[in-house]
């Protein structure tokens, strides 16, 4: 019995060592993988709107909060925001949870938004020395998981081409995409998005910038119609938490104020608070 415990125990911990082992490999090829994509691409703030032309690790929440001209507002927190993953090379994984929508009227009522998933593949880019360039396409997929009428009435598909060029301390970011529902086409309507942003790095860490970002519906309820929001805003970014040249861990902070500009609006202002953690 003696020996067999012995021989149990040694198992054990062999099999522990080889785990501990595996695991370390494991996090220190994901980190190196990391830090590859990220050295080959320019090193811009991702805005607080437009989706970004790079690829990205970091977790993410966002703070939306819109008046309309009727004096009600809504508050929208989490802003369908979430884990975004550098699983492999070039690619990005995002992993939104859905946010929580509050309103200050009684017609409606508060409740969980939509869940969805990024897919991002980024097929040419150089840094600063490279071109300042940045390319990018991804695909995302909505599902219709919010309670209340606070999210979408059928899963969407957006595809989304994303372009980025940098001028020295100037770069350009514009991203087209689309919002596809598979299903109730002629009820919900299709968007097409259009954003873009010009960003300029001040001192080391600042990123104030100037965003355009445009809806066009076709069909649905608001068939011919265009939203378009002017948003000035400023990104922090980043704030290193470690000592480790290495590390990736730091701090990212950020805002703007969306200001509507189109004939057609669902809101006059929206203020837009984000906060991000790279690992």
């Amino acid at each position: 019995m003696k020996r067999v415990l012995l021989a149990v125990l040694f198992s054990v911990q062999a099999l522990s060592g080889a785990l501990a082992v595996a695991q370390d490999s494991f996090f220190t090829k994901w980190q190196d993988r990391v830090r590859k994509t990220s050295s080959q691409q320019p090193g811009w703030a991702v805005p607080v709107v437009t989706p970004t032309s790079g690829i990205v690790q970091l977790a993410r929440i966002d703070v939306l909060h819109q008046w309309t001209s009727t004096h009600t507002s809504t508050w929208n927190y989490g802003n369908s925001k979430g884990f975004n993953f550098i699983p492999y090379y070039k690619t990005e994984v995002d992993v939104n949870l859905p946010p929580y929508i509050e309103h200050n009227t009684p017609k409606a009522i508060d409740g969980a938004g939509d869940f969805s998933m990024v897919v991002k593949y980024r097929p040419f880019a150089g840094g600063a020395e490279r071109g300042n360039y940045s390319t990018a396409f991804q695909v995302a997929a909505t599902g219709a998981t919010g309670s209340y009428k606070n999210g979408t009435a059928r899963t969407t598909i957006n595809p989304t081409l994303i372009l980025g060029k940098g001028f020295g301390r100037f770069d350009v970011q514009s991203s087209l995409g689309g919002t596809l529902p598979v299903g109730s086409i002629h009820t919900i309507g299709r968007t097409i998005v259009w954003n873009t942003v010009a960003q300029y790095q001040v001192a080391k860490i600042f990123w104030p910038e100037v965003e355009v970002n445009s809806s066009f519906f076709h069909l649905g309820p608001n068939n011919g119609k265009n939203q378009t929001f002017v948003t000035p805003g400023l990104m922090v970014s980043k704030i290193k938490l470690g000592k480790d040249p290495r590390s990736r861990l730091g701090l990212v902070l950020g805002g703007g104020m969306q200001i509507a500009t189109s004939t057609y609006h669902s809101y006059d202002h929206g203020l837009v608070l984000t906060g991000r953690v790279t690992f």
